[in-house]
């Protein structure tokens, strides 16, 4: 089947928390979250104590910071996303470093804050600000020593400002370099798909669509009403005209954005707004790396980017409600009832959107709601239709996402895998490759289909170019498998087929499949030994992971050690996987089961031998014991009783002499001549006679010989030796 496109695994998995999560509760739903909902109440009390420290508010609206930072509906990507951990981990430290810096006195808080702020940016890039923001704060903390006399510039110059900003510099820059070397010194590259404001030919265009962005961003977190975890591909149009009407909001963020700027200088000298300024400064300066204005980023909008950002945003809401409180000592009531409707507001909107959250398709389905126009959307609500096997739907959402941006090369791939029938899928796969020529699974995809054709030559080009693309690539490496059947003769073809496995253990050393691959190769080439190797690392990986993959390793290695004609290991094989297979019951009932399988395999081989027909070969000289029987009329005078005592049957007879093969032949004509005279039955003998080989009449020396075919007595009333109950299959 044409492989689709897969979406890449979440970075946040490489992080140690998510290492020690996993370590501990596996891929459980459950602890992931609650281990995202821990890390989101240390942000919370970290808030609160930041709104206290850092920008002096009194404790009952710090108090209230925290709460509304804890109930903001735009932490809930942040929150309840596994991806979004890395945003909640950065702030937990970035928030970490500032009150260290700030907040504590010694020698080593610098450093301590530098190595702070280096963890908030492993775990996010925009970690790498807490720097910034120390710095800037500490300068607005000592611009009173920036006066004309010359003894306040040197009481400046000794109080421990210099020091601190310069070290705090080097640690930047230092931060950046290292940051750009996890990067191999480029900065990641983004296709048009993810930030198409980046990639328009107008400079103009492009700073009015960011500025807009920048006053969306900031209007999420003023109204967080319309969410979505997917932004990109059309959701926000590009502002190309000064007469957009979009063009108002981003005047007004500007203009709000340039009142705080000038109430914050105004403040330099008398420092009685500090909480404008740290919540400015937290809005601002955590949002740069995600702005545009410096760096392209692989988006135009990411609610979890603004996890941090949202502190600033908190503190002026909160800064805001104080100076209310203590201006207005008559309106309180009506300001503690306005609070009060904002948090239950922003409690139940992020009580919906953790219900979109719950499974992909309520959140595809409520994030289409809001932005239909939104072709990412249609394309990953596509690819959910398409595994729940709704292939028709499947269709006509990749279709509509292809009616809403025509070059999605991914969504052309994965329609190209459903109309495979209809003989549109090579149409699909090429247009892929129009718009995007380096997509690997397009190429995959036109490789099997080529094959199908039986256009070999164009499959393995398309393999080829697969291969070069992405030199991991395992599916293309198996694909090749067939391409070479057809040079099953050609030694190259063998070269080739042994080079194949040996790429596929090394790309995949701890896939059991690939060994079982290899091993039924190799058996098929009567290499036993070599086979029995491979299917024993099979083995062994599958009983250490996969639980699916050790019935087919059994069984291989029992195919395995059969042609080699060790049975009795096979019996051992199979016992001790009858006795700790994990199929839901108790060791001690799997292990009397595997008792009772062996008696009975044991017991049926025995029953087997003893059943067993005897074949000898007859020779002329041998008195067949049908021509001993007796006739029908012959037998009808005789007495039923004495017949009835005295009968057996006659087995075997030795003949030997001149005399006796005269007899024999004589009596072998007449039986011939009238083969239906004669009934099988019992015949009568005196009780003296032993079944022995008879004597020759005229002396000579006895000769035996074969006995003939013997009739094969089957009872059919045979009874088991084991019963029924015994072998009960667990």
């Amino acid at each position: 089947m044409p492989r689709k496109q897969l979406p890449a695994p979440p970075r946040s998995l490489d992080s140690p928390p998510s290492t020690l999560n996993y370590a501990l509760c596996g891929l459980s739903p459950w602890w992931w979250h609650a281990c995202n909902a821990v890390l989101h109440a240390a942000c919370c009390a970290l808030v609160a104590r930041a709104a206290g420290v850092l920008a002096r508010l009194h404790r009952p609206f710090a108090a209230l910071a925290a709460l509304l930072f804890a109930v903001h509906p735009v932490h809930t990507e942040a929150v309840a996303g596994v991806v979004g951990r890395a945003d909640v981990l950065a702030c937990v430290f970035f928030l970490s470093s500032l009150l260290l810096y700030h907040g504590s006195s010694g020698r080593q808080r610098v450093w301590a804050s530098v190595v702070l702020a280096a963890l908030s940016m492993l775990a996010k890039e925009t970690g790498l600000t807490a720097l910034l923001f120390n710095i800037a704060f500490d300068l607005y903390r000592c611009w009173t020593g920036s006066r004309t006399s010359t003894g306040v510039k040197w009481r400046w110059k000794n109080d421990c400002v210099c020091g601190p900003v310069s070290r705090a510099l080097l640690a930047l820059a230092m931060l950046v370099g290292i940051r750009l070397a996890l990067l191999h010194g480029s900065l990641p590259a983004f296709s048009p798909q993810d930030n198409p404001p980046a990639f328009h030919q107008s400079f103009v265009v492009r700073l009015m669509t960011f500025c807009y962005l920048a006053a969306f961003n900031w209007w999420l977190l003023l109204c967080p009403w319309s969410l979505s975890h997917d932004w990109q591909m059309g959701s926000v149009p590009l502002v190309t005209s000064g007469w957009d009407p979009r063009n108002l909001l981003t005047g007004a963020a500007l203009i709000a954005l340039l009142a705080l700027i000038y109430r914050c200088i105004l403040d330099l000298e008398p420092q009685r707004h500090t909480p404008a300024v740290v919540g400015l400064l937290l809005l601002v300066i955590p949002y740069l790396p995600a702005s545009n204005l410096l760096v392209t980023v692989g988006f135009v909008v990411a609610e979890r980017v603004l996890y941090i950002p949202s502190v600033g945003s908190v503190l002026l809401t909160v800064y805001g409600v104080q100076l209310i409180w203590r201006r207005f000592v008559g309106g309180r009531r009506l300001l503690v009832l306005s609070v009060a409707l904002l948090v239950a507001t922003d409690a139940a909107r992020t009580l919906l959107r953790n219900k979109d959250w719950h499974t992909r398709e309520t959140l595809l389905r409520a994030d289409l709601t809001v932005m239909p126009h939104n072709a990412k959307l249609h394309y990953n609500f596509a690819n959910f239709l398409k595994d729940t096997e709704q292939q028709e739907s499947a269709i006509k959402h990749y279709q509509e996402a292809l009616r809403l941006w025509p070059s999605y090369a991914s969504a052309h791939n994965n329609l190209g895998t459903l109309v495979v029938s209809t003989g549109k899928a090579e149409h699909h796969f090429l247009q892929a490759l129009k718009y995007n020529r380096d997509h690997v699974n397009a190429h995959y995809n036109l490789a099997k289909l080529y094959r199908k054709k039986n256009r070999m030559a164009e499959s393995m080009r398309m393999l080829e170019r697969c291969i070069a693309l992405e030199p991991r690539f395992v599916q293309a490496y198996l694909e090749l498998l067939f391409q070479v059947r057809l040079r099953e003769q050609d030694m190259t073809s063998e070269e080739d087929k042994r080079w194949i496995f040996h790429k596929l253990l090394d790309l995949e050393p701890n896939n059991w499949e690939h060994y079982l691959l290899y091993g039924s190769w190799l058996k098929n080439r009567g290499l036993l030994p070599l086979t029995l190797e491979q299917v024993t690392i099979a083995l062994r990986l599958s009983f250490a992971g996969e639980v699916k993959g050790r019935a087919p390793s059994v069984r291989a290695a029992c195919l395995a050690l059969r042609a080699k004609g060790q049975r009795a290991r096979i019996q051992q094989l199979l016992t001790r996987w009858h006795a700790v297979r994990d199929d839901g019951q108790p060791f001690m009932r799997r292990l009397l089961a595997a008792r009772a399988w062996r008696l009975r395999t044991e017991l049926e081989g025995r029953a087997a031998r003893y059943d067993r027909t005897v074949v000898h070969s007859m020779t002329s000289t041998c008195l067949h014991h049908s021509h001993l029987e007796i006739a029908a009329d012959a037998y009808k005078h005789q007495s039923n009783n004495e017949i009835e005592s005295r009968t057996f049957q006659y087995k075997s007879v030795v003949c030997s002499g001149s005399a006796a093969k005269s007899v024999v032949d004589k009596i072998t004509t007449n039986s011939c001549q009238k083969p239906n005279e004669y009934t099988k039955k019992s015949v009568s003998i005196p009780a003296h006679y032993k079944p022995t080989h008879n004597k020759s009449e005229t002396g000579h020396k006895q000769k035996s010989c074969p006995l003939h075919k013997k009739k094969k007595i089957k009872d059919e009333t045979f009874a088991p030796f084991v019963s029924d109950h015994l072998i009960k299959t667990y």
